[in-house]
């Protein structure tokens, strides 16, 4: 990446700068391969934070359909964290995962968890075969006490697991239907939609070497770090991240050395060896520092988070798009790989990092206000559907973290938290899916590398051409929805 102009002396964010145009000879937006340059093994440049509000099961086995990967927070116990790296590695990595009830769940259960899936529909199975499929729309003015084989609509399309996505959406639209139930000898295997059709000619799930959905997980740097890495790995996890928001510290990297042993040695027994990422730095010394205690990909980014106040409370931290580029530019001449970790809040703004040489793009809030997120979905007095989501430093999440300390001092450590303890993220009613937030995101994406003239991202990175604007250059760019 180069600079239009000589760089001004001060730090720049993400909304400081722009994209200049260059002679281009990609021709489509799909001839952009957006394989992550990080080598953790993603085909899209994207990964989910290790927020717990956010990065649960279902974001993670979500996201690794379309190609990116989640981490789950270190604050979940190792055991619960076990579970839900098998359930993932379980799930089929094409079809959609059914909501399923039995025939005599009540239709107020049923209603209470179609919010967990994008597609609408709870699957009612019974002995493994699908009988039916409830709905709001089947649900309307019905008593919630009923019972859902009252109330199911047996205008069900099922289709065979070998189906093409053409087959499925051509099937799907014939029928007027928006999903469809994948089956196998009868028994249920997925859902498909026409939507998940399309999209499943665009990506390319992230697997691991066994042909499974990846998934990440965290560990702080307090406690017997080092035996709840071994306890991660040894559940299957595909990414370790070493994660605590002081990164450039003598803990830090005594903790990484021992973890970065502990996977050696796994390594060594079972032939595979599984990335080290660790963070948060936003200087070169630090990404030196802790590429010498054994990460492969560092995590860069202090301060720029949606719920993080550590700006504000300290004055520390420093503006994105500068740390995401000098510290990408260090982690090069190692031969390794950072990961951009906060401060996106539209497309442009991870395509800005990943032209600054991120490997990937780590988001946390912005998933936040999603069906897939963990939190529980509720509705405003207006009517509008959102989410809960808090800081990981903040009261809520101290909290979590501190739950097998004595009172006293959970209460010592409640007087320093740091961040938001409860944010509304609203869903959009047009991306309510993860999966449509994805789609705008690698939309712009794509758009910007074909602008670049770049296929790839390492062409990208080495292409782009960036510039320095004002606060009204970057108005100017911002779509007006009302005529002024």
């Amino acid at each position: 990446m180069r600079f239009l102009t000589p760089p001004p002396a001060h730090d720049l964010t993400y909304s400081d700068v722009f994209m200049v145009p260059r002679r281009s000879s990609v021709t489509s937006r799909l001839d952009v391969d957006l394989t992550s340059t990080d080598g953790v093994g993603t085909t899209l440049p994207l990964v989910v934070a290790n927020m717990t509000a956010v990065s649960g099961r279902r974001m993670a086995e979500t996201v690794a359909r379309r190609g990116g990967v989640a981490i789950i927070p270190q604050d979940i116990p190792t055991d619960v964290v076990a579970e839900v790296v098998l359930r993932v590695k379980g799930a089929h990595p094409l079809f959609d995962t059914p909501v399923s009830v039995a025939p005599h769940t009540t239709v107020g259960e049923a209603l209470s968890l179609l919010p967990k899936r994008a597609h609408g529909i709870a699957v009612v199975v019974e002995d493994g075969r699908p009988l039916g499929t409830v709905s709001e729309a089947d649900a309307a003015g019905v008593d919630r006490f009923a019972q859902v084989h009252e109330v199911m609509s047996d205008d069900v399309l099922t289709l065979p697991a070998d189906s093409s996505a053409v087959e499925t959406f051509d099937a799907l639209t014939a029928r007027h239907l928006e999903a469809g139930l994948v089956v196998d000898h009868g028994a249920l295997l997925g859902v498909m939609t026409r939507k998940s059709a399309l999209r499943s000619t665009l990506y390319r799930p992230a697997l691991d070497p066994d042909g499974k959905l990846l998934i990440g997980a965290a560990v702080g740097i307090n406690g017997d770090v080092a035996g709840r890495a071994e306890a991660l790995l040894a559940a299957g996890i595909d990414v370790l991240v070493v994660d605590t928001a002081h990164g450039h510290q003598e803990k830090m990297l005594q903790v990484l050395k021992s973890v970065r042993e502990v996977r050696d040695r796994l390594a060594d027994e079972n032939g595979r060896r599984v990335p080290l990422v660790a963070g948060n730095v936003v200087s070169a010394d630090g990404v030196r520092d802790l590429m010498e205690a054994g990460a492969d990909v560092v995590k860069v980014g202090v301060g720029p988070g949606a719920m993080c106040t550590t700006r504000m409370m300290t004055g520390v931290g420093r503006p994105q798009f500068s740390a995401v580029l000098e510290c990408a530019d260090a982690a090069r001449e190692a031969g390794r790989s950072i990961w951009a970790d906060g401060g996106v809040r539209y497309p442009r703004d991870v395509a800005l990092a990943l032209a600054a040489g991120a490997g990937s793009v780590m988001i946390g809030s912005w998933f936040a206000g999603t069906y897939e997120s963990t939190g529980n979905l509720m509705t405003d007095a207006q009517g509008r559907q959102y989410k809960e989501s808090y800081g990981m430093a903040s009261a809520r999440a101290v909290k979590v973290r501190t739950k097998d300390s004595s009172g006293f001092d959970r209460a010592r450590a409640g007087l320093f938290e740091e961040g938001i303890s409860s944010s509304r993220m609203y869903l959009d009613p047009e991306r309510p899916s993860v999966e449509d937030l994805i789609d705008s995101i690698v939309a712009g994406v794509r758009s910007s590398c074909t602008y670049a003239g770049a296929s790839t991202l390492e062409e990208f990175a080495r292409f782009a051409v960036v510039g320095v604007q004002s606060n009204s250059g970057y108005d100017e760019g911002r779509p007006l929805h009302a005529s002024w």
